[in-house]
């Protein structure tokens, strides 16, 4: 945890440090109006962790209030460095190019031009991360039970219900979720946040969808977080079957096997896998093995055990271009089914948001598995 607060004020600080130049740079202003500056931004850059902390003492809608503008800001502030290390550059290669006999827009101008920018920016993605879509995949195998033509996966990941994402978000979300009428539900991580209040009413409107074969979900990293008897709780009164590391027979020759995210309350990496031993117990030769696992992480020794690994956690990266840096991790984000040696895998964008309620071309979405039935050696 040091650590993870020494990084966090590091580039927030940075970014926050950044902004203050570049407004003192465009605006000057009186001593006192520096003053309120500097502590507007001190307050925004610990904001996000006292949030956290009110959280988990109170509710309500002021703490809602406060978690909005919190991190509303923080999505603001990313798009103004981002704009406005871009326009920097732009600027320097300008001069480099002994192109400074031209006219330039002012500091203040650039400054402007960078906060409508990144506004718009915010104000597209808050829209954006509302329009749930529905992604379908078809995926052909053999392993079918006799007379079973086609089984219906729903996927739901990442939908960080709690503090910003509520029962609005979620009652569209499920509005999707019905329209697909899944045989099967799985939810691979992150469900809860583990933060807000209406968690029971939460379980409520999750418990009232159908799923005719069952509903099954795994533990992803807030889970964790936020407590795993607690999150197990959440889950179980939602009607989902939580898979510890642990694998369930399903109707129409299927088996789900769902494992922890390793990286849950300890930091660095957890010690503990349950993946290998789990899959290992397991007879992929003649029945649809379905591997739960919130990270999008293929451990090379349990390719060909599993027929298809279900994925989220990188919500698609969230906010454009921050995708890019997450596929130096996570190199598949979101996207078509991913085909290994034996299997495949599918990482969903999730249908939620953490930090910033924004996405950036990142659609939210909820993910329709269909498998259907095929000759021997199809799959």
């Amino acid at each position: 945890m040091p650590l993870f607060l020494l990084a966090f004020f590091l580039f927030y600080g940075g970014g926050h440090l950044y902004l203050f130049s570049k407004l003192r740079a465009a605006y000057p202003c009186s001593r006192r109006a520096t003053l309120l500056l500097s502590l507007w931004l001190l307050l925004m850059t610990s904001a996000p962790l006292l949030v956290h902390g009110w959280a988990r003492h109170a509710s309500g809608q002021l703490v809602h209030l406060a978690a909005i503008v919190a991190y509303g800001w923080m999505g603001l502030l990313f798009y103004f460095v981002v704009i406005g290390v871009l326009l920097d550059a732009l600027s320097l290669a300008g001069r480099l190019r002994r192109r400074s006999r031209r006219r330039r827009l002012s500091a203040g101008h650039l400054v402007t031009v960078t906060i409508l920018l990144a506004m718009a920016l915010v104000g597209y993605g808050y829209f954006e991360a509302r329009a749930i879509r529905l992604e379908r995949v078809v995926l052909p195998t053999a392993k079918l039970s006799p007379g079973v033509d086609r089984l219906k996966i729903v996927q739901l990941s990442d939908l960080h219900l709690g503090l910003l994402v509520g029962r609005e978000r979620l009652r569209t979300v499920l509005s999707t979720v019905r329209r697909a009428e899944p045989d099967i539900i799985v939810a691979t991580g992150d469900l809860l946040d583990g933060q807000g209040d209406n968690l029971p009413e939460f379980a409520a409107l999750l418990r009232e969808i159908p799923a005719r074969h069952g509903k099954f979900a795994i533990l992803g990293n807030h889970e964790l977080y936020s407590g795993s008897a607690h999150a197990t709780a959440f889950l179980e009164a939602a009607g989902f079957v939580v898979l510890r590391n642990e694998a369930r027979a399903v109707a129409g020759g299927l088996v789900i096997a769902g494992v922890d995210d390793r990286r849950g309350a300890t930091w660095p990496l957890a010690a503990a896998d349950g993946e290998g031993p789990l899959l290992a117990a397991l007879d992929a030769e003649n029945r649809f093995v379905l591997l739960l696992k919130h990270r999008p992480q293929v451990n090379q020794a349990s390719v060909g055990r599993f027929d298809l690994q279900l994925s989220g956690h990188v919500h698609g990266g969230q906010l454009f271009p921050f995708g890019l840096v997450v596929e130096r991790f996570y190199p598949v984000t979101a996207g078509a089914l991913q085909p290994l040696t034996r299997g495949s895998l599918y990482v969903s964008r999730g249908a939620g948001t953490w930090g910033p309620p924004i996405r950036v071309l990142a659609p939210p979405e909820v993910n329709l598995i269909e498998l259907r039935a095929a000759p021997p050696g199809a799959g």
